[in-house]
C-alpha cells in the first residue's frame, strides 16, 4: 500500500515500462514453459488486463497465458490460501495431463532458467523442489531459511532463526526459500487432496504443502546459484528481490540505474518482455538532463534535472525541476521549479509548480502520504500535490 490501493500487486508497474508478473512471465517464457494459468481473486482488473493485451501466445502450438479467477469451483468460498487456490483449480491439471507442475510467484524481480530446475528436479527423483537462494548467515533470520544436507535433501523449514544453519560447503551462507516449487504431478494432487480436508491447515503452499512433502522425506532444494542464464553479467547473476515492502520496490529501482546495474534490463539473451507504449522517443530541450536514470517513451524533459531515477512513459518534467531518486510512473505532470527526493510518484500524478516532495517529512505526512522508515514517500494515484 497505497501501490496496491486498487490493483493487485502483480500488477504494479516496474522498472518504467514494466509490470512485476513480467518478470516470473518471463522467465517461463523463456524457458519454454508456455501453457501457463495466473490464478487471480482480489482486484485483479489490471492485471487481467495486462495479461490479455500483452501474453498473446501462439494458439496453433496450443501455447497459452491464461487469467484464471476465483470460481468457487469447490462450494462457496473463495481461496482460504495459495494450496486452496490450486486445489480449485484442478480442473486445469486435468485439462492439460501434465508431468509436472510448476509453481511461481507472481511478485519477485530476478531472472531464472526454470527448465534447470526442472531437469533437477527430474533427476532428483523428489516429488518436490523448492528453490533456495543464498544468503550472508549474519542476514538470514530475517527469511524462511531451508535446512537441507549435502545431498540437497530438505529436513525442514526454519521462520527467521536466530541461529541459522551454514551451508555444507560454505558455512558462511544460509539458503533462504524463494517461493517458486516444481512437483510431480500425481503426489502434488494427492497432497493437495489430502491438505484439502485438514481441518487444521492454513492450505499454505509454504506453510502446508511444502513441509508435509519434507515430512514424508520428498522434498529438495535447488540452489539458485547453479542457474545459468544465458547473457548474465557477474553484478547481476543470481540476482533475486523480494519487492514485499516500499523501500524494497525502491531499492530494487536504484539497482537499475547504477552505473553497472546489479540488475540489467538489456540482456537481450533473456529478455524481459511486455507491451510496450506506442509513443514518441524521450525528448530533451532547454538543456533538461538525465544521469544514471531510465527515460522512457513519450516523455518530456524540459528544462529539468533528472538524476539515479526510473521515469515511466508520457511522463513531462517542467523547467527548473529536479527529481532524484525518484520512481516515476505512467502519465505523471510535474511542472516547474519542483523538487522530489527519494518518492514513488504513482500514475496520473500532477504536481503542481513549486511544490515539494521528500524533502520535508512534517509536510509529506500532512498531506497524509506514505513516508517509510528509509524515507521513501509514496504519492496515491491520481493525487494533485501542490506547494505548502
Amino acid at each position: 500500500m497505497p501501490l496496491t490501493a486498487d490493483r493487485a500487486k502483480p500488477a504494479v508497474p516496474f522498472g518504467g515500462c514494466y509490470r512485476l508478473i513480467d518478470f516470473v512471465l518471463s522467465n517461463l517464457i523463456n524457458s519454454g514453459m508456455r501453457r501457463v494459468a495466473v490464478l487471480t481473486q482480489y482486484k485483479s482488473h489490471s492485471l487481467d488486463r495486462h495479461i490479455s493485451l500483452t501474453w498473446r501466445m501462439s494458439t496453433m502450438l496450443g501455447d497459452y497465458v491464461a487469467s484464471v479467477p476465483a470460481q468457487q469451483r469447490r462450494g462457496p468460498h473463495w481461496y482460504q490460501g495459495s494450496a486452496d487456490a490450486i486445489f480449485q483449480s484442478l480442473n486445469l491439471v486435468s485439462d492439460e495431463n501434465p508431468d509436472y507442475i510448476v509453481v511461481f510467484g507472481a511478485d519477485n524481480i530476478y531472472r531464472m532458467d526454470i527448465r534447470q530446475m526442472l531437469d533437477a528436479h527430474i533427476a532428483s527423483g523428489a516429488s518436490a523442489t523448492v528453490a533456495g537462494i543464498r544468503v550472508p548467515r549474519e542476514e538470514a533470520s530475517s527469511f524462511g531459511i531451508i535446512d537441507a544436507d549435502a545431498n540437497h535433501n530438505i529436513r525442514g523449514f526454519l521462520e527467521k532463526p536466530e541461529d541459522p544453519p551454514g551451508l555444507p560447503d560454505s558455512p558462511g551462507e544460509s539458503l533462504a526459500s524463494m517461493g517458486n516449487y516444481i512437483f510431480t504431478r500425481k503426489a502434488f494432487v494427492d497432497m493437495l487432496h489430502a491438505d484439502a480436508e485438514a481441518e487444521e491447515s492454513k492450505h499454505d503452499m509454504g506453510g502446508d504443502i511444502v513441509p508435509s512433502f519434507v515430512r514424508a522425506g520428498q522434498c529438495q532444494v535447488y540452489d539458485f546459484k547453479d542457474n545459468d542464464v544465458p547473457g548474465s553479467t557477474d553484478e547481476d547473476r543470481n540476482y533475486w528481490r523480494d519487492v514485499g515492502t516500499i523501500d524494497a520496490f525502491h531499492e530494487a529501482h536504484m539497482d537499475l540505474v547504477r552505473v553497472v546495474p546489479q540488475f540489467n534490463l538489456y540482456n537481450d539473451r533473456w529478455p524481459i518482455w511486455t507491451n510496450q507504449a506506442q509513443l514518441p522517443g524521450a525528448k530533451f530541450t532547454l538543456n533538461g538532463s538525465a544521469e544514471s536514470s531510465i527515460v522512457c517513451s513519450g516523455d518530456i524533459i524540459s528544462g529539468a534535472m533528472v538524476d539515479h531515477s526510473v521515469i515511466s512513459p508520457g511522463v513531462r518534467i517542467d523547467k527548473g525541476t529536479s527529481v532524484d531518486g525518484c520512481v516515476v510512473m505512467d502519465r505523471v505532470r510535474i511542472g516547474k521549479n519542483c523538487t522530489l527526493r527519494s518518492a514513488i510518484l504513482d500514475k496520473y500524478v500532477t504536481v503542481v509548480d513549486g511544490a515539494q516532495i521528500g524533502v520535508d517529512r512534517k509536510d509529506d505526512l500532512a498531506r497524509g502520504f506514505t513516508v517509510t522508515e528509509g524515507g521513501v514517500v509514496v504519492v496515491p494515484k491520481n493525487s494533485v500535490v501542490a506547494p505548502i
